[in-house]
């Protein structure tokens, strides 16, 4: 054999080795080198671990009844927390709420909508006759505070939060948010879990 046609096959046999080997060493380099951040797929922040409903954790109904909150387990439940007066911000909470609900078509009876008042004050009967759906509850603030997590110089008012049938906060979704991309999360834990 020539000494040319013997250098021929072995680039011919190094084209083909780094051939097969390229897929790999790409793979490593943009797991260990570059280091993706990707593996998000959701829009609200999981809470890392689960928080469950403190069995302390007591709340009184527009009748005036006091009960733990752990008795509305069974659902899932969209949550937000304000004061009664209800600003713009808490206004725009439970517009979306109940929009998000509603966007779940007959999955929707699976989840109920929340609202911590964080003091005494009647509801205004115009935000009774807009939300009858909606859970209207007082609970101290204090102690909401010990159960929801908030962020730096945030506040409990700027979020809604989710909570599972199981009674664990899982997820809190980000101030002034955007109420499709809370759908699609609701949509996905929905479809993927056969609780609540």
């Amino acid at each position: 054999m020539h000494a040319s046609n013997k250098n021929t096959h072995r680039k011919t046999l190094l084209l083909v080795v780094l051939v097969c080997l390229a897929p790999v060493i790409a793979s490593y380099l943009s797991y260990y080198v570059f280091k993706p951040a990707g593996g998000v797929v959701n829009y609200g922040k999981l809470i890392e671990p689960a928080q469950p409903i403190p069995p302390s954790l007591v709340v009184q109904t527009e009748n005036g009844d006091v009960t733990p909150l752990q008795t509305l387990k069974g659902k899932w439940l969209l949550l937000a927390v304000d004061a009664s007066a209800c600003p713009e911000n808490c206004v725009k909470k439970l517009y979306f709420m109940r929009q998000v609900r509603v966007a779940q078509g007959i999955e929707r009876e699976r989840v109920e909508t929340v609202w911590l008042r964080t003091d005494s004050a009647p509801v205004s009967p115009v935000v009774q006759q807009a939300y009858p759906e909606m859970r209207f509850l007082s609970a101290n603030a204090m102690a909401l505070a010990k159960w929801l997590p908030v962020e730096g110089s945030m506040q409990l008012t700027d979020y809604i939060y989710l909570v599972d049938p199981n009674g664990n906060l899982i997820m809190r979704f980000p101030p002034n948010p955007n109420p499709g991309k809370i759908k699609k999360d609701l949509s996905k834990l929905l479809k993927w879990s056969s609780i609540g």
